[in-house]
């Protein structure tokens, strides 16, 4: 059995989590867990201890660990021996470079969706722009994220490549709260909200040259927004 870590290893301020439908149970956990680590509840380098979280979650040990290889699966937390889990910390130049292989990959979906995408597909795409919209005027960014992540995952189904959905999705679970954070500063995030309407112009107009463009600008520059972010908090003394 994985030790307990002691209970000051979680935030705080970690607020307590209503229960959790029992049917798929695991699941709902690696749903609430991803939520946590995503939305900064959970943030980078934190311990994971399983007392406090099956408190928090109302639910054994068996479910837990059983998110906890799926998160650990995507990248999102890793397992240690004998030493239980923590939530995943990235280098810099780690979050950089994968950064730029996503904006790449992202520029590669949304040419290919161009060619390839629906009426339907487009409109689903845009009723989900709007309701972004809406998450992002009440200043909802946790339902901002949410759209926006699915927005992202949409485009790239479009391409009709199942090996660039693999890997997209593979690098992109590494970084999602780093996507997420990238929102924190008003302007930024109100410039995020800009390229979405451009990214959906261009999709309607399967104009492929300019959607690729527009979304590996959006990528590149969250990630001069984490890096700068993050270089700042680590000179920042006492932070």
């Amino acid at each position: 059995m994985t030790e307990a870590l002691p209970h000051s290893d979680l935030p705080a301020a970690a607020p307590r989590a209503a229960g959790i439908d029992r049917q798929g149970l695991a699941s709902a956990v690696t749903l609430r867990l991803r939520d946590m680590i995503i939305e900064g509840t959970l943030p980078a380098g934190t311990r994971l201890n399983e007392r406090v979280l099956c408190e928090q979650l109302m639910v054994s040990r068996t479910p837990l660990r059983e998110a906890f290889k799926v998160l650990a699966g995507e990248g999102l937390i890793e397992l240690l021996p004998n030493r239980g889990a923590q939530v995943a910390e990235l280098s810099v130049a780690d979050i950089e470079q994968t950064f730029e292989v996503l904006g790449a990959l992202e520029g590669l979906s949304g040419l290919l969706a161009c060619q390839r995408i629906t009426d339907a597909e487009i409109n689903e795409i845009r009723a989900l722009h709007y309701e972004m919209m809406a998450a992002h005027a009440r200043g909802d960014l946790a339902a901002y994220y949410k759209r926006n992540h699915v927005i992202h995952d949409r485009i790239n189904a479009s391409a009709g490549n199942a090996v660039l959905t693999s890997t997209y999705l593979q690098m992109n679970a590494r970084i999602q709260n780093l996507r997420f954070r990238s929102n924190f500063n008003q302007d930024k995030w109100n410039a995020a909200m800009k390229e979405h309407s451009a990214m959906l112009d261009a999709l309607e107009r399967r104009d492929g040259e300019a959607l690729r463009a527009i979304l590996e600008h959006h990528l590149l520059t969250k990630r001069d927004t984490v890096v700068a972010d993050l270089r700042g908090s680590k000179a920042t003394p006492g932070s």
